[in-house]
């Protein structure tokens, strides 16, 4: 009796006890203290003072382009030259691919017919995610799938923060909820979401109320608003993160060049590709002969994007194209459409897509739209996408905000390359994430994918090369002193270079001596204004102390350097010297699309300093007048693809200089009318009033009992 009784009076406990430690496991999962990317003190701490002087830290070197071009051309003038991969094509996933290569000791060569980054890689909506509308899907459809590549994506975000905190951020993004019930709904979804991250998860999802949504978002329409949900994912500089993996690969021994074309294909006897032809493509904006000379390889990688197809079309003319390509528009508005710290999604637009509505570099990204669309260069942005993007953006921001046509300061278009397994029959089989091929003459082709998981697949491709060519990967001996302090680069990285992967370890070029508070050092030191220094440690990491350093004096008080290329942004006159010194800018177009962001925040902007920036390049390159000129008309050929209106593609670099972008920008808005009708008033109306009294009441003291008194 008395034990069946104890059993009665232990049963509640028990399940009480055991509620208790589900419930404390669920709140330790999801508000646990989590390693904020950024946050932690830099791998390597700030320049210290010698003798009362800071002393900046010293970085070690690339090759110079040229030099990267004679190297190109040896490996075909002797057999121990020959790489072990050329990789054609240097957007995300072949600058991922060439690091990949080079940190396991293998000879890498990396060729980009335009650019880093000129293609896709620099249209995306700047998000490092694992994908939370996917996640939705898998869910729904019990797609395993689906629910792998969220976990995997999931994984790469935390890589990505980790490997480049100065280029990557966490950001809150708000999903409104519109009705009571989608409360729940969209809260098990986030919380989902965090358990999948799990230790790779950045901050815990929450709930907000309509108050303190709409103080968080101001901008929020207000009716039908219940509250909204917030998660959180990445951020990132898309260009500058490729870059980065770019000159990172090159510190590491890769050969890396940017404008030189891959023209053909060299096989062996047996039929097998054995190199490339390649042709410089910068001495033809000098008005020379371009040069074709051929680079040998044991294989050679395909990861050219959305011009797969034609790649592969040089190795076999008659085969299949598996490129689907989508079309991706975003448009760019000023910052005071979004808070500064705040994302927004809307699930469920009126088409059913998804669009996110991002704080970006000061300014307010709002995309993406999903169609199918032909392979050019330079797509340009349809008018319809555009406005059909406004319209959305107008149904979920308050009544009282007026979004015109007007305030979009740039709009562009990228190609998504959307693939097709050429092994599976149906031509409608999409793949989910990326595809990785090899032709029967040796042609390994990657292509689809997404920014988040770059790493993941260059290291499934360097995988597969190894095992097809039958490469022999190895310990990088003569590490680079990347960081700058003497010694290994490698410096709390935690990546052993053994011949295994380890870019998910590799720190990238600028993160060692990153810190958010580095900014400060460069004030102290520089007189830098602030949102400039904010500007450069973001963008350069620890290396923007060389890109302060070779900024021009300002000849005032303050700030003391660093002359602004636009009075809007905080780009300065250094980036641009850096660019062509460090990050082998060789025109116009990349540094105002690519190294410096100004084309995709402000196309008249752009426009505007452009005559600076070609002049500056000049002097660096040795331009003459009549490459400053190609220079200009590409320029401005490139901005119409970013949304520069039509009125002004045909302006002269006179007019721009003498202020006619501003002046046609005024007409345009209406604004000449409206300052005349409306000039400053000297006097306020209260002052009239007073001055209408006569002198001896307008001069009345107070009485001191009055209220403004005491």
């Amino acid at each position: 009796m008395a034990s069946r009784h104890s059993r009665k009076l232990l049963r509640p406990l028990l399940y009480t006890s055991a509620a208790a430690a589900a419930g404390a496991g669920v709140l330790y999962i999801s508000y646990r203290p989590r390693n904020i990317p950024g946050s932690e003190a830099p791998a390597v701490p700030p320049p210290g003072y010698h003798e009362g002087k800071l002393v900046p830290p010293s970085f070690p070197s690339i090759k110079s382009r040229l030099q990267q071009i004679q190297d190109l051309k040896r490996s075909a003038e002797e057999k121990s030259e020959e790489y072990d991969l050329v990789v054609i094509g240097a957007g995300a996933t072949g600058s991922g691919i060439a690091l990949d290569a080079a940190t396991r000791g293998l000879k890498v060569a990396v060729i980009e017919r335009d650019d880093f980054s000129a293609g896709t890689s620099s249209k995306s909506t700047k998000l490092v995610h694992g994908g939370v509308r996917y996640l939705e899907k898998a869910v729904w459809e019990l797609d395993y799938n689906q629910y792998k590549l969220v976990k995997e994506a999931l994984r790469e975000r935390k890589y990505f923060l980790n490997t480049a905190p100065h280029l990557s951020s966490w950001l809150p993004i708000m999903v409104p909820v519109q009705k009571w019930w989608q409360a729940p709904y969209f809260w098990v979804g986030t919380k989902f979401y965090d358990y999948l991250a799990g230790s790779e998860g950045i901050e815990t999802s929450y709930f907000l109320p309509k108050s303190k949504a709409i103080d968080a978002f101001p901008m929020l329409r207000k009716d039908n608003l219940f509250g909204a949900m917030v998660y959180y994912d990445g951020a990132h500089n898309d260009s500058r993160m490729n870059v980065s993996l770019a000159m990172t690969a090159a510190l590491y021994g890769g050969t890396v060049v940017n404008h030189m074309q891959v023209t053909g294909l060299t096989k062996d006897a047996s039929g097998k590709l054995n190199g490339a032809v390649v042709k410089d493509l910068i001495p033809g904006r000098n008005g020379q002969e371009a040069e074709e000379f051929t680079i040998k390889a044991k294989g050679i990688i395909n990861a050219t994007g959305p011009f797969t197809d034609s790649i592969r079309k040089m190795d076999e003319p008659d085969t299949k194209e598996i490129v689907a390509p989508s079309a991706g528009v975003h448009v760019i508005l000023p910052g005071y459409y979004s808070p500064s710290n705040m994302g927004l999604i809307d699930p469920s637009t009126s088409d059913g897509r998804v669009i996110f509505f991002l704080p970006w570099q000061g300014n307010t990204i709002a995309g993406t739209t999903d169609q199918p669309t032909d392979i050019t260069p330079q797509p340009l942005p349809s008018e319809q996408d555009i406005n059909w993007i406004l319209s959305e953006i107008r149904g979920y921001l308050a009544p009282d905000i007026n979004v015109e046509r007007s305030d979009v300061l740039a709009a562009w278009s990228g190609i998504r390359p959307l693939v097709r397994d050429p092994k599976v029959k149906s031509s409608e089989a999409l793949v989910r994430n990326h595809l990785i091929t090899v032709s029967p003459s040796g042609l390994l082709t990657c292509a689809g994918g997404k920014w988040t998981t770059y790493r993941q697949m260059a290291e499934e491709a360097v995988d597969e090369a190894v095992n097809v060519f039958g490469l022999k990967p190895r310990a990088v001996s003569n590490v680079p002193d990347i960081s700058g302090v003497g010694g290994s680069g490698l410096v709390a990285d935690g990546a052993v270079l053994d011949g295994s992967c380890q870019t998910h370890q590799v720190r990238l070029i600028g993160a060692h001596g990153y810190s958010k508070t580095l900014f400060i050092n460069l004030i102290q030191h520089f007189g830098l204004e602030t949102d400039v220094a904010q500007h450069l440690t973001q963008s350069y990491g620890d290396r923007a102390w060389q890109v302060a350093a070779l900024s021009s004096p300002t000849t005032m008080r303050f700030p003391v350097r660093g002359q602004r290329i636009s009075p809007l942004y905080p780009f300065i006159d250094g980036e641009v010297r850096y660019a062509v010194r460090h990050e082998y800018a060789q025109t116009a177009v990349d540094v105002i699309a690519r190294r410096t962001r100004l084309a995709f925040l402000n196309a008249e902007a752009a426009l505007e300093a452009l005559p600076n920036i070609i002049d500056l390049m000049g002097e660096e390159l040795k331009w003459d007048a009549n490459r400053k000129e190609v220079e200009w008309k590409d320029s401005v050929k490139f901005l119409s693809s970013m949304g520069l209106p039509k009125n002004l593609l045909e302006m002269s670099r006179e007019a721009v200089e003498a202020g006619k972008v501003k002046e046609t920008h005024i007409a345009q808005r209406k604004l000449a009318s409206r300052i005349e009708a409306d000039p400053p008033a000297d006097v306020l109306e209260s002052d009239i009033r007073v001055e209408a009294k006569t002198p001896i009441e307008s001069t009345q003291p107070l009485n001191p009992e009055s209220p403004a008194n005491k």
